[in-house]
């Protein structure tokens, strides 16, 4: 049974949870399945927070748990652009 929500609308986070013996590997892949799914004016941080508040309080431990936590601080992190933007200018 596939659980799609308007913060999950294909049910991969949810699947992923029901999934026994899951690993950080495959939850990795199924996350980035996810954010590719995510309509473009989505507010991705709001979003992995409201799947977080649904999931982590009765799975703390789960693989799942600890992507979406690194999915936040990775968007929280600034980013750096390349190339010749990040190069000096004279």
């Amino acid at each position: 049974m596939k659980k799609s929500t308007v913060d999950d609308p294909k049910g991969l986070i949810y699947e992923s949870y029901r999934i026994e013996g899951i690993t950080k590997a495959e939850c990795r892949t199924i996350f980035l399945d996810w954010a590719l799914s995510l309509p473009l004016e989505s507010d991705t941080g709001r979003t992995i927070k409201a799947l977080l508040a649904v999931y982590s309080p009765s799975h703390p431990d789960h693989p799942m748990t600890d992507v979406l936590n690194e999915g936040l601080v990775a968007m929280a992190a600034p980013q750096r652009r390349g190339g010749w933007r990040s190069r000096p200018r004279n």
